[in-house]
Parts: C-alpha cells; structure tokens; sequence
C-alpha cells in the first residue's frame, strides 16, 4: 500500500534516515518505491531495471541521506534525481551490452511517472509553472526527464548545438524553480 506524503514529512523522513532511523526510512520505501519505480520504468523501458535502479537509488538515500539539502530543492526532486541518474546508467550500460535473448516486458498497468506527478499536489504546480514556460522548452525539459534523454541525445534529436539544448534546459530549469518558489 502506497503511503501519500507532504513534501515537508518527506523531507523530515530524509533526516531521521540521515541518522539511522529504519522506520523513517520504511516509510520513505512505502510512499515513494512505486512512483519511482514508474520514473525508472519509463527510462529503461524494462522491468528488472527499473527495480534495479530503484533500488540502488533507494540505497543510496539510506547511506547519503544527511546529503539532502532542503534549502537545493524539495525531497521529492532529491529522489526523482537520484532514480534518474540510476535509471539512466542502466539504460546506458545495457545499450553497449549486446543481449543474449530478449524476454518480452510485463506492461506495467500503474499510471506513468509523469501521471503520478501530476496528480500530487507538487504535480499541480510543476504542471502549472510548465505551462508559463514557452512550448518548445516545455516539450524539452519533458524529453529531458521523463523519456531520460541526455543533452547530446536532445542536441541530435533537434539538431540544435550542444551548447544551446544545455542553455535552453538550464534557463528553463531556473524559470521552473522561480515560479515553484513565488
């Protein structure tokens, strides 16, 4: 069963984790495993991992949690970034191996990442603040972190320069942290 949390209960869970308290961290794995697990789901496209990268990133939480800075963001985007990072490592590594045989994917019926965000109350301001940003760099920051495609990968896809799918991202992540912020 999927535990609903404030922003601010979460973050509080992070510091009792940040000092060994296995419950708090229980509960942080109860209230977040699932939507992480969709995020991570959606980069590596596959099952097992996708878990993995939750997993991972999970364990990180527990050993670096007094990392978390509130004053950086929210504890919600502290764990979506250390999924992301995880998931995309995977991705990346399982691209250069070449599969023996290829298993066919069980379909995940829960909502997407980006459904489950949403529907938060975070989700509601993060789609709003989205909607202030121009089309072209909504459609962007969307590519960058719910389809897990990396600068160079945007850069190739849009055939834009490197330097200006970096600026574009920076400059669009800024408005999104001002608008989250006011």
């Amino acid at each position: 069963m999927q535990v609903v949390l404030s922003g601010e209960d979460l973050a509080v869970l992070l510091q009792r984790c940040a000092v060994g308290d296995r419950g708090a961290f229980e509960r942080v794995y109860r209230s977040q495993a699932s939507r992480l697990y969709g995020l991570a789901l959606a980069i590596t496209r596959q099952p097992g991992s996708a878990a993995d990268a939750v997993q991972e990133a999970l364990m990180q939480v527990w050993r670096n949690a007094a990392r978390f800075d509130p004053n950086r963001g929210t504890a919600e985007s502290w764990l979506v970034g250390l999924v992301r990072y995880r998931a995309l490592d995977i991705a990346r590594r399982q691209a250069r191996e070449i599969p023996q045989e290829t298993l066919p994917d069980r379909v995940d019926d829960a909502p997407d990442a980006l459904a489950q965000v949403v529907a938060s109350r975070e989700g509601e301001a993060l789609s709003r603040c989205l909607d202030e940003l121009p089309p072209d760099r909504r459609r962007l920051i969307e590519a960058a972190f719910t389809q897990g495609l990396s600068h160079s990968d945007l850069a190739s896809k849009l055939d834009q320069p490197l330097g200006t799918i970096k600026s574009w991202i920076r400059r669009s992540l800024q408005s999104l942290r001002k608008c989250l912020t006011a």
